[in-house]
């Protein structure tokens, strides 16, 4: 080709893509226009009550953080301004969806491990499966539309993370959230069940560690009946459920002759001493026979599990006697100046054992008692005989002190004698 024709050639084209020029750039304009478009939020921003919460709510929380829109749970077509197309249902559109639709609603993406790995690797992926083994799960598929579904306790717009202090199933949430159901006697009164767990779980010490003191891994509703596969504890495994954290214990009592006799009973474990959802701070009168002793429930005066219960008290109270005795005359003696620091940093052990005998209360014999509270008892007394010594070495001091005043002020005494008598010669010889 001569360089005249391919000069003309260059020019033709140049002219042509100066032609298609705005037809690309109207063709990007729209295709970002479309991707960026979502006529849900523009319609129903303009709406009034719940249709426009959604939006308000949505904004924010953890789907849309993620870049997920009204379409990837209610599908239809956000970019459509009508709303016929936009909600078209050929297009998989889903309203509200109905109760018993929403674990596979919400299962959709949440049971998809390859999906959800895209956003949160570590996210479970068995939460509608486990839900299905819940006794929620097993309620509504028998067709009843009351129970909590997903949206029950993550709310349906506006789902925080779990760790969200705003979520709903924060830990200082999640009584609260069970307690929207469970603490309502006219909601609960199908199912002919309590309703009173939420106030008497906020009596509890695991409520009052939760709250009090906001230590958030003290146990509320989740932690001992499951989430997903929510359901009450059976009675033989109440002391599982509560050995998750109080291992030690749970694993005396198993060893224990009461587990046998509770099995038989049929009657909750741990929950036979103390209780369920009104859990008390354990204290030393539980044992014995006193008036708040939980032993007397089953024992009375003359059987041997009575006995075993009053000399067991004996001995927890004969140890706390001798750590008090021990501790306040090692209080005085430091008060008085004295150095007693070893002996009350050893009188710590002292009350470990009592810590431990609190804890060894659950094998229910006085013999493993024993093995605990002597020690302790030994090293108590030790402490106080320290204190005893530190005391008698002070009251020593003070006694060769006063000696030691009196002997000076008598030297002194005589002193002023002699200078008064010598001033006194001294005056007659110069009269002489």
């Amino acid at each position: 080709m001569k360089p005249k024709s391919i000069a003309a050639t260059n020019a033709k084209n140049r002219f042509r893509a100066f032609k298609l020029a705005p037809l690309i750039a109207l063709l990007m304009f729209a295709t970002v226009s479309a991707q960026k478009k979502d006529s849900c939020v523009e319609c129903h921003s303009q709406m009034e009550g719940a249709l426009s919460e959604a939006v308000r709510l949505s904004k924010g929380d953890v789907h849309d953080a993620r870049g997920l829109s009204c379409v990837d749970c209610h599908r239809g077509d956000a970019t459509k301004d009508d709303m016929a197309a936009a909600m078209d249902r050929r297009k998989g559109f889903i309203g509200k969806p109905k109760p018993a639709d929403l674990p596979a609603f919400c299962g959709r993406c949440h049971s998809n491990a390859d999906f959800i790995k895209t956003f949160n690797p570590g996210l479970r992926v068995d939460q509608e499966r486990e839900y299905s083994t819940s006794v929620h799960g097993k309620l509504l598929k028998g067709g009843d539309q009351k129970v909590a579904t997903c949206v029950s306790c993550h709310g349906s717009h506006g789902v925080r993370a779990i760790n969200d202090p705003l979520s709903k199933v924060f830990s200082l949430n999640v009584a609260e959230t069970c307690g929207s159901c469970h603490a309502n006697g006219e909601y609960m009164k199908s199912y002919n069940i309590p309703h009173d767990q939420f106030d008497k779980y906020k009596t509890s010490v695991h409520a009052k560690a939760l709250y009090d003191k906001q230590d958030l891994s003290a146990p509320t509703c989740n932690d001992c009946h499951g989430n997903h596969g929510a359901a009450p504890p059976g009675l033989a495994s109440v002391a599982n459920v509560c050995g998750q954290c109080h291992v030690r214990q749970a694993s005396l009592f198993k060893s224990n002759p009461h587990k046998t006799v509770f099995a038989l009973m049929q009657v909750g474990e741990c929950i036979q001493c103390h209780s369920n959802h009104g859990i008390m701070p354990p204290n030393d009168e539980m044992l014995g026979v006193g008036d708040q002793s939980a032993c007397t429930q089953c024992h009375g005066q003359g059987d041997s599990g009575y006995a075993a219960a009053e000399k067991m008290k004996a001995r927890m109270d004969e140890m706390s006697a001798s750590i008090s005795r021990s501790n306040d005359i090692l209080n005085r003696a430091e008060r008085a100046g004295m150095e007693v620091s070893k002996a009350k940093f050893e009188l710590t052990e002292a009350k470990d054992a009592l810590t431990q005998a609190r804890v060894m209360v659950h094998t229910f014999s006085t013999d493993e008692l024993d093995k605990v509270i002597n020690p302790g008892l030994d090293i108590s007394n030790k402490g106080y005989n320290a204190g005893g010594a530190a005391l008698a070495e002070l009251s020593f001091r003070r006694k060769g002190l006063a000696a030691s005043l009196f002997f000076i002020l008598f030297f002194a005494a005589l002193i002023y004698l002699k200078v008064r008598e010598v001033e006194k010669r001294q005056a007659l010889q110069k009269q002489s």
